[in-house]
């Protein structure tokens, strides 16, 4: 029953993985006493899914179907968005749309316009754009009051509140730590490929035969360096790129991230690097995993400080939300490793499930396979 459990637990993320990047919007504001004008970027392949885009069926969406679906997407979007300045409601309203290209696609660039009945002192923003049809939909919030502010808003948090004296330090790493852990939970590529390290981890292979390992410990120790390797690898990656030193294309980007969820899983089933040394294989692929997140906070546009303090909260918390998982697996691993049925019941099945899911992944990206494609 438990084996059954967990192999339809992976073939239900396989399904969730075929997506690429997780969905975000980037909404920038400049309020200017009770004036607010900003943009907000969404995603075609957002919209297509929330109100339909591509009329003809033919995969590709062009301009004319978008400018069709000006209505649809207009009104989808504020369906979605809210401010108020204090208790009374700002008017906001879409003025242009656009499209531009950002590093995981093409996204349609709203316009916004308002005014709220006086000028702003405290201002509250609810999002619950996408929620509904995608949990994982983040709407990335860049504000321009009383300084730069950033905000980043899920289902567990569609509301934020902006006041002058709000914008501290301690309040800007601790939703960025929890950001870190989201993105190890939420991220199905770093899940699996953390899954794939973790499966055979109170095992070793010996002549071709899984063979349980003698200290818990010692395997814990291994596993603790190679979550650290990747994390500081990661850190290091995410950091480069979001601060612009380094400009990976994202295509290729994904692809290396999926091409290493194939090596972690397929190393568990014909082992080419044995756990005490997988540390180093983590490190390397921390820097690839690293820089498929960039965008995201280097969209937000935070000024040095606060780029800082954000950074340093969101690779603690990739760190700790990784340490996590291995703490609630491991101790079940160990009680599990001298047992047939994990061993050849879960590890390898296991491994082979998200060997082709991988595989399959990496097709998908290095051919482009999407239908965000704009002409």
């Amino acid at each position: 029953m438990i084996r059954g459990l967990i192999v339809t637990t992976l073939v239900l993320a396989a399904g969730a993985a075929l997506a690429h990047k997780p969905s975000d919007s980037y909404l920038r504001l400049q309020v200017d006493g009770a004036a607010i004008e900003g943009r907000w970027d969404i995603a075609l392949r957002d919209l297509h899914a929330l109100v339909g885009l591509d009329g003809d069926g033919n995969g590709a969406i062009t301009w004319r179907e978008l400018q069709t679906r000006r209505p649809a997407v207009t009104e989808a979007a504020m369906a979605g968005l809210s401010i108020r300045a204090g208790e009374a409601g700002c008017g906001l309203r879409v003025t242009e749309m656009a499209v531009v290209d950002h590093a995981d696609g093409t996204y349609a660039a709203l316009s916004l316009s308002g005014t709220c009945p006086a000028p702003v002192r405290e201002l509250t923003l609810d999002y619950d754009f996408l929620f509904e049809l995608d949990p994982t939909h983040r709407g990335l919030v860049n504000l321009t009051f009383a300084g730069t502010r950033s905000a980043i808003l899920s289902p567990a948090q569609p509301r934020v509140v902006f006041e002058p004296d709000n914008a501290g330090a301690v309040r800007l790493f601790w939703r960025y730590l929890r950001e870190g852990a989201w993105h190890i939970w939420a991220g199905i590529d770093h899940m699996l490929f953390l899954v794939c390290l973790l499966l055979p981890a109170m095992l070793t292979r010996i002549d071709g035969v899984w063979v349980p390992v003698a200290s818990g410990r010692r395997a814990f120790i291994d596993i603790l360096k190679i979550v650290t390797a990747f994390t500081l690898a990661h850190a290091l990656s995410l950091t480069a790129a979001t601060l612009d030193w380094l400009r990976p294309p994202t295509r290729w980007v994904e692809a290396g991230v999926a091409a290493t969820i194939v090596f972690a899983a397929v190393n568990n089933l014909r082992p080419l690097v044995r756990l005490e040394r997988l540390w180093w294989v983590a490190f390397g692929f921390g820097l690839i995993h690293g820089a498929g997140y960039a965008s995201v906070l280097g969209s937000l546009g935070l000024p040095a400080g606060a780029m800082t303090v954000a950074l340093l909260g969101f690779n603690l918390g990739v760190e700790g939300g990784q340490i996590l998982v291995a703490a609630l697996v491991m101790p079940l691993a160990f009680a599990a490793r001298r047992q047939d049925w994990y061993r050849h019941g879960i590890v390898v099945p296991g491994s082979v499930i998200i060997a082709l899911l991988g595989g399959l992944w990496l097709v998908q990206r290095l051919f482009n396979l999407r239908l965000e494609g704009l002409w």
